[in-house]
Formats: structure tokens, sequence, C-alpha cells
């Protein structure tokens, strides 16, 4: 059920949710976003992609006034082209975090990633279960945990994403570090407190809006956040993961039929 009025603020998630399955986002979801720029509200990405892909974001959302990278730890103010949140995991904190997960789930595949330049490698175990290009550095976990992190990802060779996540849920206390996961059948390990909810309040803070005045869209757990965070309105894709789909506000269609684009075009058209 659509609000009365606009939002004053719109953020969405990018993979599985904005971009399609083929990687791509369609021309018909680029001019919708034109619209509600053009109409005066501020658009956000939200995505769990790091501050290496900075590049790639933009070109996904072209009028976007802030990217919220690394699930909420990397704040990007686009028209001044500075950071306004850089959130980094020390060393000995997240080998404390693999400790905990691993006493209960068993060993782990881990990867690194800790540079914010366009196009850096990842380090660690290399995978190739690992779905998208990437350059990678395989480096043995101690050397990996022997300085600061923009965040991890850990698989399990013997429970799924949403079985491990339940594990590290349990064994992780949140004030340690931010545990999730974003449909790369990866868990994630972020700072502590940081998630896409905090990194967007620091977006409202910079621009003088209030979350009930901001709507959201999403798919997976690492969404679950700003869903919590949000006020106006929280919309899931129709492919969304079933733990968004029960908290959503409204479901639209999915990213392969251009929901979010669909949903905005109707919002304008009231």
């Amino acid at each position: 059920m659509l609000k009365p009025g606009l939002p004053k603020l719109i953020a969405t998630d990018l993979d599985g949710t904005l971009v399609r399955s083929d990687e791509t986002v369609s021309a018909y979801t680029h001019q919708v976003l034109e619209r509600v720029r053009a109409a005066g509200i501020r658009i956000v990405a939200a995505t769990g992609r790091g501050p290496r892909l900075a590049s790639l974001t933009r070109n996904d959302i072209r009028v976007a006034d802030y990217l919220v990278l690394a699930q909420g730890g990397w704040v990007l103010d686009q028209a001044e082209s500075r950071y306004l949140r850089q959130a980094r995991l020390s060393g000995p904190v997240l080998a404390d975090v693999l400790t905990r997960i691993e006493s209960v789930a068993g060993p782990l595949s881990v990867i690194f990633e800790a540079l914010e330049h366009d196009d850096s490698p990842l380090w660690g175990d290399y995978d190739p279960t690992w779905r998208y290009p990437v350059a990678f550095e395989a480096r043995e976990r101690a050397d990996c945990l022997d300085g600061e992190v923009i965040k991890a990802f850990a698989r399990s060779p013997k429970l799924d994403v949403d079985e491990l996540l339940a594990v590290a849920r349990r064994v992780v206390p949140a004030d340690v570090a931010t545990v999730t996961q974003a449909g790369l059948d990866y868990l994630e390990i972020c700072p502590a407190h940081v998630d896409k909810g905090t990194g967007l309040a620091v977006v409202a803070e910079a621009v003088g809006v209030d979350p009930a005045d901001v709507l959201v869209f999403g798919d997976m757990p690492n969404d679950l956040s700003m869903f919590a965070w949000a006020g106006w309105g929280r919309v899931a894709v129709a492919n969304a993961h079933p733990e968004l789909l029960a908290v959503a506000d409204d479901v639209t269609l999915t990213n392969d039929q251009d929901g979010v684009a669909v949903y905005l075009e109707r919002l304008l058209s009231r």
C-alpha cells in the first residue's frame, strides 16, 4: 500500500534488487531513476559492494547522490567526492570472530577485502564458487589478519549460508562484529555497528532527512537493518529472501522485471 505524498529520500540495494540477473540495469530503470531525481527526491545506493567497486556502482545507479558501500561501512558523498564514513575491522577482532564461528561450524574458507582502490584484489583462500570476476591474491589467513580489513567473507563446506548465519548470530556479539549474508553463499563479517541502517543514518544526518521520510528497497538479510531504520516504506522485490519478505511493507516485481522502477513509476504517477 503506497503512502500519501512522496518520500524525501530513496535508498535501494543493487544486486538482486535493482540489478538484473544478467548483471545489467535496464534503460527503463535508469529513466525512472532520473525522473525520481528530477522530482527532488534524493537517491542512495545501499550495497554490500566494497569501495573497490565504486566505479561499477556509479555505472549501475548513475543519479545516486550517495553510495553506501561495504554493508554500510563506507559512505561516499558523490557531489563532494569524499567519504563520510570509512570503517575497518581489526585483525585481532576478526580472528576472534572466526574462532568463535569455527568452534561451532567447523573450518571455513575465508576471503578478505582490505583495499579500497578500484579493482583491488581480494585476499585469502581462493574459492572457485565465487560468483563474480575478481582480482585475487592468495594469502595465508595469518597474513590477512595482520592489520585492518573492510570486511571478510566466510563459507562453510558443510553448512549453507543461512545455517552459517544462524550460527554466527548466536556466537558473535553485536558489539564485536556485524554478521550478515547478501546472497553470495558467504557469511559477511563487518565491523561492529556497521550495517546499511547505520550507513543510511550517516547520509540522513548529512542531508537533514528524517528516517520517517525514507523509502527503501531490498532483497536479502543484509537489507534487514535498513528496513528496520526506514520509516516511509520498506519494499522487497518478489525474489527476496523469506526474512526480508516477512518484514516488508510491500512487495514489488522481481529484479528481472524491473520491480524497483515499476514501483517508483507508480509512485510518481499518482
